[in-house]
């Protein structure tokens, strides 16, 4: 299928939307389909520089900058682009953005719309509500089956069969044939000791104090964290040496093509959310989240400690992973020292997971959310 797809995360960036959204390309250009992907901004990077920086596999596909206005709410981007994708004659519109995709079916394109989030803001609802009342082709692909559920509640005019659940995934040619833990460690640089660590932003609710106070009542663990922006890695390093924390680091952005790695070679992985989870732009999503972390995690086949919220038993169970209360420091300080004190059972979760992170895969994701939208679109060209 000829596909355009609109966004308005910024390519390149370490933003976890802008890797959604990349990653979400891939699984498509994968599948086979041919993708064009509209973004706002200047000019584009070239397709390598990218691939490097997003951990990118697929063949290049094209993605072209759209000029817009901040200060009109996306909504000189969404008819623009919608526009190009006529353009284009694009078969099918593929959005992040409400507006987009309110747009594209009006133009009479069949439509996928990702939510990764509840419609917000002044105008949201009703942007969303437009969406639902069109009887165009459309799917709804819901990150969570949480985040399905609420959405459904507010509007009930939506109809489930229009509905598929994706939750994220990770890239599976990054996750074959990785070393060994020892192995992993000497190819990072790490010492032999045991490393415990953690992966993603460090925004407010994931977990940076409860990691810090593991680390200082486990002296004799070493902890990592991989990512975070320049400042707040600053500020989290200077704090570490305030506190006389030796056994912590915090590493900064590490490029996605290297983070399996860097993963393979940590002991136990860590996802020490807390029961409010701020995103880039704020809010919180602790109840409908679905982290790339939580897959990249399973398909690297480590142990693995997380947070106890509901949502993540979506994908999670009692055997792929040791939950614990995101406020009790004492459970985490027990989980960390069962895995350390009793190799077979860290061997079983780590089996466990890499058995747990079967279909995925980002290009199964797609595949599931595509499911069907060929037919949708030949009866929508027949029509026409």
């Amino acid at each position: 299928m000829n596909i355009t797809l609109i966004s308005t995360s910024t390519i390149p960036s370490q933003k976890a939307n802008s890797i959604q959204v990349m990653m979400a390309c891939q699984g498509l250009a994968e599948l086979g389909h041919n993708l064009k992907l509209l973004v706002p901004g200047g000019e584009i990077p070239p397709f390598d520089s990218l691939r490097s920086s997003y951990g990118l596999h697929c063949e290049p596909f094209n993605i072209e900058a759209i000029p817009c206005n901040p200060r009109l709410k996306r909504l000189d981007f969404a008819i623009r682009t919608v526009r190009r994708a006529k353009q284009n004659r694009a078969d099918l519109v593929y959005t992040w953005t409400i507006q987009a995709a309110v747009f594209a079916s009006l133009a009479g394109f069949p439509v996928v719309y990702e939510m990764h989030d509840l419609p917000s803001g002044r105008f949201g609802k009703r942007w969303f509500g437009a969406f639902v009342q069109r009887k165009k082709p459309k799917r709804v692909a819901f990150i969570t089956k949480a985040l399905m559920e609420r959405v459904l509640q507010q509007f009930p005019a939506l109809s489930t069969s229009d509905c598929v659940i994706a939750p994220n995934g990770f890239s599976v040619q990054d996750y074959q044939d990785l070393p060994d833990v020892a192995s992993a460690k000497r190819a990072m640089g790490f010492d032999a000791g045991l490393l415990a660590s953690c992966s993603g932003h460090l925004y407010r609710g994931r977990g940076v104090e409860l990691f810090l106070a593991l680390a200082e009542a486990m002296p004799e663990i070493s902890f990592c964290w991989f990512g975070g922006d320049p400042s707040e890695v600053e500020r989290r390093t200077a704090e570490v040496a305030a506190r006389g924390l030796e056994n912590v680091r915090f590493t900064g952005f590490i490029e996605k093509s290297k983070l399996p790695l860097a993963q393979a070679a940590s002991d136990i992985l860590l996802m020490p959310y807390g029961r409010e989870i701020a995103g880039s732009s704020g809010g919180n999503s602790a109840a409908i989240c679905s982290p790339m972390k939580l897959f990249e995690y399973l398909a690297a086949g480590r142990p693995i400690i997380s947070s106890d919220l509901p949502v993540f038993h979506e994908v999670l169970d009692e055997s792929s992973a040791i939950f614990c209360e995101p406020d009790k420091l004492e459970d985490w300080v027990a989980a960390l020292r069962r895995l350390q004190n009793d190799p077979q059972t860290a061997a079983e979760f780590s089996a466990a997971a890499r058995e747990r992170s079967a279909g995925f895969s980002w290009v199964e994701r797609q595949r599931k959310i595509m499911k069907g939208m060929a037919e949708e679109t030949y009866a929508k060209n027949k029509n026409d």
